[in-house]
């Protein structure tokens, strides 16, 4: 075998290769699907999509609902992180809190809350505090329910260890559950992130006059793929900027873990 055979060989094996394959033979597929079988009207090539990105941010309207949409996902996310985490540790930490209200969160997660997106447009208006508490509804579940299980890994005797010790509940917490809890709690930030995503942009669908979620709508209507398609890239890359900040902060304290 040639060294260059032996090089791509190699090459074939690391992740991040049979990633980036798969990225490529999805738009590759994307690419012929819409030049040869689907009607141009229902579908836009990925060549096409991307070079029309500039006229999708010069479309009046379309910088502001970007903004818009992404300050109502930040505030939502961290709304949802902090409820999560809250519920989380008070359900976790005591097991007759677990055993009463666990089940209760199990269902109230696995209720299709699109059903009662009307009683959020009801009590929060058609502004954006309706996407931002849709967006809460759907993201803190996956945190809180991930805090819980953290908790429970926790080997007790370092729970009992700590207290003979003499620490505090801060204590406690800074050293022994939120350490042990970190892989746990930013696995399910990084599920929380996509249901707030989702809460959102499903609050814009619904009812909205601006946001993004707002023009997608719009571009359905005019039969407009080409820039609809542009704005999901848009989105796309909102969610991958999201999801490397949540990565980057989980190896950030990752080592807090490791130490």
């Amino acid at each position: 075998m040639t060294s260059t055979a032996l090089a791509l060989r190699q090459a074939l094996r690391r992740p991040w290769v049979a990633r980036i394959g798969v990225v490529v033979l999805l738009f590759a597929l994307w690419e012929v699907a819409a030049l040869w079988w689907v009607d141009p009207m229902f579908l836009s090539p990925p060549s096409r999509v991307f070079a029309s990105l500039q006229s999708v941010f010069e479309t009046r309207g379309v910088p502001a609902a970007l903004r818009i949409t992404f300050w109502e996902l930040a505030v939502a996310f961290v709304l949802s992180v902090a409820i999560g985490l809250a519920i989380g540790l008070a359900v976790g930490l005591q097991p007759f809190a677990r055993k009463s209200f666990l089940p209760i969160i199990l269902l109230l997660y696995g209720t299709p809350q699109v059903t009662i997106l009307p009683l959020f447009i009801l009590y929060f208006g058609i502004g954006p505090a309706s996407k931002i508490a849709f967006g809460v509804s759907h993201g803190f579940f996956p945190i809180a329910l991930a805090i819980v299980a953290g908790v429970q890994n926790i080997k007790p005797i370092l729970l009992t260890s700590a207290r003979a010790m003499g620490a505090n509940r801060w204590q406690v917490l800074r050293h022994v559950i939120f350490p042990h809890t970190i892989p746990s709690f930013f696995a399910g930030m990084r599920l929380g992130m996509t249901g707030v995503l989702l809460g959102v942009l499903l609050a814009e669908l619904y009812v909205s006059t601006a946001g993004i979620g707002y023009f997608t709508t719009l571009f359905t209507q005019n039969f407009d793929p080409t820039r609809l398609f542009g704005l999901i890239a848009v989105l796309a890359a909102m969610a991958i900027a999201l999801n490397e900040i949540v990565r980057r902060a989980e190896i950030h304290f990752g080592r807090w873990h490791t130490d």
